[in-house]
């Protein structure tokens, strides 16, 4: 089984730092939603109502639309398809979210890994270049897990000059959205000829504050790769349940988009402070543009150590190891309470100063250190003999 954060077998913690959903917990609208959903029936299997209407809000055309289980769900129908359309290879971001890998690995589909999008775009270019490219599925994720920072503008507009040459070699090039609806400042970096030509996955249970409810939608790319198969074909009957349709229904809603906006400038003073808090604490913080960053203790603190004797405290963090780096943690921006404990915790487990040395005892009780020190400033300056 895949190692995800949030919940796990031990009893249930207090203040979960490592689950990267929405720090103020589900909005009003969602749970308004949820409450009335009619569990009862099955959903109308085409979804053409719910598609419809994220459609008027401005998230794609209708017959772009596919819903799915969640992102999880999408990024194994999708790797699926490209296995069925021919790609042989998987590109993926390294550190990243271990579905990408395990999906393809699973379908026997060889995995190469990048760092960067630049440096993504280099490899794909060489590749391009050679005697017989091969297609691939390329994964991307924006903003980025775990770091919860973003790519550069100049990095995506590079890949976005580069993709008609790698299309037409028939690469596919997938975006997983899961975290843009949480990004801080609100603003889409991708460049609209990105946008045309990818899948897009979108899973909003995160922003809106419900894990629970497994629930997202497909963006189709404009044109898709030869011998590409229908993913709607692929999903199981009712990918989505009644809660999924009604979660969805709302996301897009004016009532919905406007607590998101507020909750933003939130989100970005509690991270403010806990990110001092913890560089208070001697760790190393990076910078992101959503509610969860990465950070990494100090020296002498190993995270084998630290994360259970967090956990007894009814704190827990993400060791993000299963995402590619050892060492740190991804931990999601929580309120000033919850950052109180994890301070009154860190306070508590933080190493004993090593002691004052003692000068006294070094120094040798048979020498006489008024008569070995000079009797005056001049003599203290005079050269030696």
């Amino acid at each position: 089984m895949i190692e995800h954060g949030g919940a796990d077998l031990g009893p249930a913690v207090r203040w979960d730092f490592s689950t990267n959903a929405n720090p103020m917990g589900p909005l009003a609208g969602a749970v308004q939603a949820l409450a009335q959903a009619d569990r009862r029936i099955y959903p109308e299997p085409s979804y053409l109502a719910l598609r419809q209407r994220l459609a008027e809000a401005g998230l794609a055309p209708l017959e772009r639309l596919l819903p799915s289980a969640g992102n999880a769900e999408a990024i194994r129908r999708l790797t699926l398809a490209a296995r069925l359309a021919g790609c042989r290879h998987v590109w993926v971001p390294q550190p990243g979210y271990a579905e990408y890998r395990v999906a393809a690995e699973t379908l026997g589909l060889s995995v190469r890994g990048y760092d960067s999008v630049a440096s993504l775009t280099q490899a794909l270019r060489d590749a391009l270049t050679g005697t017989s490219p091969e297609p691939a599925l390329v994964w991307l994720c924006e903003p980025c897990n775990p770091s919860g920072d973003d790519v550069p503008q100049r990095d995506w507009d590079a890949l976005s000059a580069l993709w008609p040459t790698a299309a037409q070699a028939g690469c596919t090039l997938a975006i997983d959205r899961a975290y843009a609806p949480m990004r801080l400042d609100g603003d889409d970096p991708l460049p609209n000829g990105l946008i045309d030509a990818s899948w897009q996955l979108w899973s909003p249970n995160k922003a809106l504050g419900c894990t629970g409810v497994r629930a997202g939608m497909v963006v189709a790319p404009l044109t898709r790769a030869p011998g590409w198969p229908d993913l709607a074909a692929l999903a199981p009957s009712w990918v989505l349940g009644s809660e999924g349709v009604a979660l969805l229904s709302v996301w897009l809603s004016d009532g919905v988009q406007a607590g998101l906006r507020v909750q933003r400038g939130v989100w970005a003073a509690w991270m403010r402070t806990q990110q001092a808090l913890l560089r208070d604490f001697g760790w190393t913080v990076r910078d992101a543009v959503v509610p969860f960053f990465l950070a990494r203790p100090p020296e002498g603190q190993p995270l084998d150590l630290l994360l259970p004797a967090l956990r007894e405290q009814g704190i827990k963090l993400r060791d993000a190891t299963s995402l590619g780096l050892p060492g740190w943690c991804r931990l999601r921006v929580m309120p000033p309470e919850a950052q109180d404990a994890l301070r009154a915790a860190l306070k508590a487990l933080a190493p004993e100063p090593a002691p004052e040395p003692d000068v006294d005892a070094d120094v040798d009780a048979d020498v006489d250190v008024d008569a070995a020190a000079p009797s005056t400033e001049e003599d203290a300056c005079a050269p030696g003999p």
